[in-house]
């Protein structure tokens, strides 16, 4: 079956939700996905167009290597099953202080995280700083810490990654 060829700018939308919903290993995968969703297209069509998305790959939770979109526009919010997958692929451990939760992903993962979590727009959350592997989250309301009452955050966070809580903060 041959599908309708769109324009750059349709065709790079259809591919941020395929590598949202989906995850990605090749460029060949990302092809047949595309025809399964009535778009015709070749791999060096694909492979410019992960260049122009700004996609690379990174390691998931299990070691494999998926393509990803770090940024996408801030008026897009994650829904919880987005945030859940994300952090389930890529959230291995999830610390926090007073007003830090800490997250820790496999090497080149954090922006992924980091971006999912700044689109979810969570009302405790002030901001996220991402490096390699390692995501700060700074805690909206200094009077209400991310440990002890308030750890709801991290609770929640980790809850979302599938991880249970350290010894320590049982």
């Amino acid at each position: 079956m041959n599908g309708p060829k769109l324009g750059r700018t349709q065709r790079q939308h259809v591919i941020t939700k395929l590598l949202a919903a989906h995850r990605v290993t090749s460029q060949e995968q990302l092809v047949d996905l595309l025809l399964a969703e009535g778009v015709t297209s070749t791999q060096a069509t694909v492979s410019r167009d992960l260049v122009d998305l700004g996609a690379i790959k990174v390691r998931t939770g299990d070691g494999e290597s998926a393509y990803a979109i770090p940024e996408l526009p801030h008026d897009q919010r994650a829904p919880d099953d987005h945030l859940r997958r994300v952090f389930g692929d890529w959230v291995v451990e999830v610390a926090a202080t007073d007003t830090l939760v800490v997250l820790r992903t496999p090497p080149g993962s954090a922006h992924v995280v980091g971006s999912a979590l700044d689109r979810a727009d969570l009302p405790e959350v002030a901001g996220t700083v991402a490096g390699d592997d390692t995501l700060f989250i700074v805690v909206c309301d200094p009077d209400r810490p991310a440990t002890g009452p308030s750890g709801a955050l991290a609770d929640r966070l980790r809850e979302l990654a599938g991880l249970t809580p350290s010894r320590d903060e049982r």
